[in-house]
């Protein structure tokens, strides 16, 4: 090999390894702090309130209710007490600071099947992906969240997150059914609301246009 083909072949290893070192650099240093926003800031709000350490909206917004909640945690676990949340507070966690579309998928499948347990099981399958696909048609709607956990989590939204259903063990049926609404399967027809005319407490949501109705539950517009 001549003297000019050896600088071009460490020239591209020297490239290669400059891209590697960055490309590390830059997985490491995703640091979440007060005035961060987006989807991660969201999932990092919902294992903090799951256990029991964040009392606010899941919005993807890191303010200070966020920001109090990371250094109780911190605090409860031996990290680094910032408010901060760098690798080793993803880590104890147990999120990938990256984000990666799969863990971001498994975590939604959970997180939906929960709901659709606690707020339909008993109910016929096609009613248990109906109630799925009512949190996915919020999710885009300009009158909520545009999160999952926004949607779930938004104050007097559903009444499992008050009555402790939501933290009852999950029914097999219920993680299919998320996954076909994840999937795009719709048996609600694009409603926002549903409810069951046997147990509702609210006049106004009788007034919501009807769609269909599965099982228990009316699913509105």
């Amino acid at each position: 090999m001549n003297r000019k083909k050896l600088s071009l072949v460490l020239a591209i290893l020297f490239a290669f390894n400059i891209a590697a070192i960055l490309l590390v650099q830059r997985a490491d240093a995703v640091t979440l702090k007060k005035g961060s926003t987006g989807n991660i800031v969201s999932q990092v709000q919902t294992a903090l309130k799951n256990q029991g350490f964040y009392f606010g909206s899941v919005d993807g917004v890191y303010g200070s209710a966020t920001e109090e909640a990371v250094k109780k945690y911190q605090a409860r676990y031996g990290l680094t007490v910032d408010g901060m949340v760098g690798k080793a507070t993803f880590n104890t966690l147990g999120i990938q600071a990256g984000g990666s579309s799969g863990t971001a998928q498994s975590g939604n499948v959970d997180l939906l099947a929960r709901l659709i347990s606690a707020e339909a099981r008993g109910e016929p399958y096609n009613g248990q992906v109906a109630v799925g696909a009512v949190v996915l048609n919020r999710v885009g709607h300009p009158s909520f969240p545009n999160t999952m956990a926004g949607v779930i989590y938004q104050n007097g939204a559903f009444t499992c997150m008050v009555d402790g259903q939501f933290n009852q063990p999950v029914a097999e049926s219920a993680y299919r059914a998320a996954r076909d609404a994840l999937n795009g399967a719709d048996p609600s027809g694009g409603a926002i609301y549903y409810f069951n005319p046997v147990t509702a407490t609210s006049k106004w949501i009788w007034s919501r246009p009807l769609i269909v109705v599965i099982g228990k539950h009316r699913f509105c517009s």
